[in-house]
């Protein structure tokens, strides 16, 4: 033994110390492959913290549902045709302004079509834009924002794009597009993506301009790493929470702009049932009393999607933060 471990062991004996605390530990591999093991997993602790949430669960549940019997809706028996006009065979007047019965379970409009059929038409059409135009401007946003935010000499020329269209009232250039393409599904469509991507972009942007230059990325592009495999492995997934609860916000917020086009009149074509539509027919005739129905029917549809992508949005952002993990 040498001269300092026969020192340690005789100051230990003085001390009262066991001896065998002294010993050299010989090394196991095994034992420091399961010291070194970690079975976390991101995407299912964001999975266990969203579904820890009892709130985003029972609206999550609820779209589902909503989801679910909108497009399985025309495929039930005994389902009429939104768009057919209902007569009566023994006087052959239309059903007009019918109430909610056992026969037409929400009523009928002033021509006499059938509510039930006309709102589950319309939350489809609705859906469909809103999902489309998600997926759009989540597309564009983090392209344009990556882009922007990351390539330094890139960034004078597209604030000023940026700029330029940001200053043009949405309010307006929607309606320049409603006015110069034929009114359909496709023109509301592209009327909405072609400013609705702007605000992403400048969040994506701006996040990316805080964390591009911290230790890892810059370790990353010592070592040679390309520019697009640092943007989609170093830092758009740190964006995850922040870019999903934009998207799902932008959904709603999308369908309020159908009914707003709608509304004054630049939105899809009467033939076309749509939440707007229905919205702006009920609000015609609101200030009847027995007619509230067609208003009250197609207003609770829209806040039920809108609350529950409002709630599933906080939510998921919630679970998807790392920080929140245990």
């Amino acid at each position: 033994m040498k001269l300092p471990d026969m020192k340690a062991s005789a100051a230990a004996a003085d001390a009262g110390i066991d001896r065998a605390l002294f010993e050299f530990a010989g090394f196991d591999a095994e034992a420091g492959e399961r010291g070194g093991y970690s079975n976390y997993s991101y995407w299912r602790s964001t999975l266990r913290m969203f579904l820890a949430n009892k709130v985003a669960v029972f609206f999550l549940t609820l779209l589902g549902t909503l989801l679910l019997f909108t497009f399985i809706q025309p495929l039930l028996p005994g389902q009429r045709s939104p768009t057919t006009i209902f007569n009566d065979p023994a006087t052959g007047m239309q059903y007009r302004n019918l109430a909610p019965s056992g026969r037409f379970w929400f009523g009928t409009n002033s021509i006499g079509q059938d509510l039930w059929s006309r709102i589950w038409s319309g939350t489809r059409t609705s859906l469909l834009i809103g999902l489309s135009v998600g997926l759009a401007e989540m597309l564009i946003g983090i392209v344009f924002g990556a882009v922007w935010g990351y390539v330094r000499r890139l960034d004078r020329v597209m604030t000023e794009v940026y700029n330029v269209m940001d200053n043009i009232p949405t309010t307006v250039l929607l309606m320049l597009l409603a006015y110069i393409m034929k009114p359909g599904f496709r023109t509301m469509v592209l009327a909405m993506c072609a400013v609705g991507w702007l605000g992403l972009a400048r969040f994506v942007r701006n996040q990316i301009v805080i964390i591009r230059d911290r230790e890892y990325n810059l370790a990353s592009r010592c070592l040679g790493t390309p520019a697009r495999r640092i943007v989609t492995r170093n830092i758009l997934p740190y964006l995850v929470s922040v870019i999903m609860l934009q998207t799902a916000l932008s959904i709603p917020g999308t369908i309020g702009w159908e009914v707003f086009l709608t509304y004054i009149g630049l939105g899809l074509p009467v033939s076309i049932p749509s939440l707007g539509n229905l919205v702006n027919e009920g609000r015609m005739i609101m200030m009847a009393p027995e007619l509230r129905y067609q208003l009250l029917f197609p207003t609770v549809v829209l806040s039920l999607i809108t609350i529950s992508f409002y709630v599933l949005g906080n939510a998921f952002s919630d679970a998807s933060d790392p920080r929140n993990h245990v």
